[in-house]
């Protein structure tokens, strides 16, 4: 029985990397308007629209919506005739501690991820020096390349200086 073959292999992986590469394309944000009817843009939705009612925005960030025109003008005009801001404008004190207790946090978060990646590439170094201690230790004939690309069997002077390098690197290691 012959096997009928509808599409060939490159043909497959050819549509599957157009679906990929579409995937970008798609609407970003979307939120339902006044009458419950879904809309889809890549703009985010009006002000008038509640953050309640906002279904999808790119990478689940809450949608900033976009600034009503008449306020975007009131503000100017407030800032042309030299008027201070208004008291909304303003951040209260409570929400700046807040976001300075976030701005402390991320960087205690931001150090102890440092010190994490730290202590693992110093666990990774102090287990390939006990590895290369213990090749050191068994005796087995050991080759390096020299400048002109061959290779030479390390000497026991050089043995001796590797061993007494891996040796160093382990003392720090405790």
């Amino acid at each position: 029985m012959k096997h009928v073959r509808l599409l060939s292999i490159p043909a497959i992986a050819t549509g599957i990397l157009g679906i990929f590469l579409a995937l970008p394309a798609s609407a970003q944000y979307i939120w339902l308007d006044k009458n419950n009817v879904k809309n889809y843009s890549d703009k985010p939705p009006p002000a008038s629209i509640p953050a309640s009612r906002i279904l999808k925005t790119p990478r689940n960030k809450t949608a900033a919506p976009a600034p009503a025109p008449a306020a975007a003008q009131a503000s100017a005009s407030a800032a042309a005739n030299g008027a201070p801001a208004s008291a909304a404008q303003k951040k209260p004190p409570a929400a700046k501690s807040e976001a300075d207790k976030k701005k402390e946090q991320a960087e205690k978060d931001k150090k102890a991820a440092e010190q994490a990646k730290q202590a693992e590439a110093k666990a990774k170094n102090c287990e390939r020096a006990r590895e290369h201690q213990r090749t050191l230790s068994s005796g087995q004939r050991l080759m390096r390349t020299n400048e002109q690309g061959e290779r030479v069997v390390l000497s026991d002077e050089q043995r001796a200086q590797e061993q007494q390098e891996a040796q160093r690197v382990l003392s720090e290691c405790q």
